[in-house]
């Protein structure tokens, strides 16, 4: 096993210029799962320099968050659940983007304007991924911005796959945030707006997250629950109702194929 000596120096980065050893011990424990399947107190204590009492106290804490659990026939530390859920979590987000990637391209080929694709954080729209229109006029990307959801298309589309309990325990206060004038910042405002697209299957805005900006928007469901939602992002002047239409039914279809891949 190696010693505290040949650990001084990270694979990863450069060392902190505030270290805390007590974190420090703690996420060198947990990168030993990389190569053994279990730890037993011992190793701990000698793979750290440290007394058998803080190796003990790590662990407890460790296995107080989850991130890892005692075996009860050798009482050696195995990775817990936690460990399992992030890794499971960071795997299932790549998964989907890589999933979504190629709709996305066949979006933007077919539309020549801005798609994204986003899921929905609590009451906020997290935009994942993006390919950015090539037209002198275009909509920017948004990979990587969190916005309202109440503010946009793909987050209303989004908050229209909750029940009304749903929608009332995400939002507790009756006045809702806003970004423009057109935003909807009222609870109500916004229980009939989902209705609306409940009753249509595509969600759409007309400048509620940034002036000159509309978008259309459908939703998807996830395996595990989780709303993922795909826009198409036009410039105010060059949207019409009939394009709006078109747009919904375009992104209902590709849906419906994306979904089909998440099952």
């Amino acid at each position: 096993m190696q010693t505290r000596a040949s650990e001084d120096v990270s694979k990863y980065g450069p060392p902190p210029q505030y270290p805390i050893e007590s974190v420090d011990n703690a996420l060198r424990l947990l990168l030993l799962f990389e190569t053994q399947p279990s730890i037993r107190l011992t190793d701990a204590s000698n793979y750290l320099a440290v007394a058998s009492s803080t190796a003990h106290r790590l662990m407890g804490m460790l296995l107080y968050r989850g991130f890892v659990r005692q075996n009860p026939a050798t009482k050696a530390y195995e990775p817990g659940q936690a460990l399992g859920s992030i890794a499971f979590a960071i795997r299932r987000q790549i998964d989907v983007r890589t999933l979504a990637r190629p709709v996305l391209e066949r979006l933007f080929k077919e539309t020549g304007e801005t798609v994204h694709f986003a899921r929905l954080e609590g009451t906020d729209a997290h935009f994942l991924d993006a390919i950015e229109s090539s037209r002198a006029v275009r909509v920017g990307s948004r990979q990587g911005r969190t916005l309202p959801a109440n503010c946009t298309a793909t987050g209303k589309a989004m908050l229209s796959r909750l029940s009304d309990e749903q929608l009332r325990m995400l939002y507790p206060q009756l006045e809702l945030p806003g970004l423009t004038k057109a935003s909807i910042t009222s609870r109500a405002d916004l229980e009939v707006a989902l209705e609306k697209i409940r009753h249509t299957g595509y969600a759409s805005s007309h400048e509620e997250s940034e002036d000159g900006v509309n978008s259309v928007a459908v939703a998807i469901t996830g395996p595990s629950g989780v709303l993922y939602g795909i826009n198409v992002s036009v410039p105010a002047h060059r949207m019409s109702d009939q394009l709006r239409v078109e747009l919904g039914a375009m992104l209902q279809s590709i849906a419906e194929e994306l979904q089909g891949l998440l099952i």
